[in-house]
């Protein structure tokens, strides 16, 4: 059904005349009468009958008219949920209590007048499938691992450098340490359930492993965070690797340790990805704040895999 015969025959109900009709919708007044003659031929009845004062709905004519007017509603609607200007920003977090949900909250505590769609996407390949696609704007990812550069038309800037602390229940013999430097963690099991091979945190974790002869154990079902925290608190062989800015509340009797870790600090590197042709107006907005609001990157005494590209 032409949107544009739908139209007039609602403008011509409201005015009464297809004089007026036509002087609305700034088209002659045969123009009015053709599309009226292609609706009525497409729906396969008289919608006006004239009269001496200009036109009157028929008995069909009145029944179509609220539906023709929710059909013109529904097409604003549509054109204005692809409208850049007016549809939220769809940012990827890829999980709801790491370190991008936060830059996020801060984003939406700058500007609370920006409305946001913020969608957690498993693997690299599925955000960048989405940003090429328009699926969402940007994603919040480790880019640039061995083997697998990002397509020409994805941009992407370094936003956060994260340092990695190690977690420990009570019973851990690093427990009790201010800090411990990386060397020291040689013969002790982490345990991160979460690693996934072929995800790029699973290529970050594999050169630590490789450069500082760590010992990273990815065994076992991954029941989640409270899972982890429980087990990590009963067992005083385990610790775990978590980022400075996961956010994670336990209750106190678990007497979990978050233990700062030197010499250097390994620091995961999220970056901002997005399409080098995305013109939602908010997203440059996104970026002027991640690039105020953040931390510098590549600091001394911090440690990356040589694949993380400079900033």
């Amino acid at each position: 059904m032409d949107l544009d015969t739908v139209r007039t025959f609602v403008a011509a109900a409201d005015a009464g005349q297809f004089q007026e009709a036509a002087a609305e919708l700034a088209v002659t007044q045969q123009a009015v009468s053709k599309r009226i003659a292609a609706l009525e031929r497409t729906l396969g009845v008289r919608l006006f009958t004239r009269t001496p004062r200009g036109a009157e709905l028929t008995i069909d004519g009145q029944a179509f008219l609220p539906h023709a007017r929710e059909l013109l509603r529904v097409a604003e609607r549509a054109v204005a949920s692809v409208g850049t200007g007016r549809r939220p920003l769809r940012v990827d977090v890829i999980a709801s209590r790491g370190a991008a949900t936060g830059l996020m909250r801060g984003f939406h505590r700058a500007h609370p007048g920006i409305d946001l769609d913020v969608v957690m996407l498993f693997d690299i390949e599925t955000a960048v499938a989405a940003l090429r696609s328009g699926t969402i704007d940007a994603s919040f990812r480790a880019v640039a691992a061995p083997g697998r550069p990002l397509p020409g038309e994805i941009e992407s800037v370094r936003v956060l450098d994260e340092p990695l602390q190690l977690l420990t229940g009570p019973g851990h013999a690093l427990a009790g340490a201010r800090s411990v430097p990386l060397a020291r963690l040689a013969g002790h099991r982490i345990w991160m359930p979460g690693i996934v091979p072929g995800t790029e945190w699973a290529a970050y974790y594999d050169d630590l492993i490789a450069e500082f002869g760590l010992t990273i154990e990815a065994t076992g079902p991954n029941f989640g965070s409270d899972a982890l925290l429980d087990t990590v608190a009963d067992t005083p062989a385990l610790a775990t690797f978590m980022g400075e800015h996961t956010s994670l509340v336990w209750p106190a009797g678990l007497g979990l340790r978050r233990i700062p870790v030197t010499d250097p600090t390994p620091v995961y590197p999220h970056s901002l990805l997005w399409h080098r042709d995305n013109p939602h107006p908010a997203l440059a907005v996104l970026r002027d704040h991640l690039a105020t609001a953040t931390a510098g990157h590549d600091a001394a005494g911090t440690w990356r895999p040589g694949w993380v590209l400079p900033r």
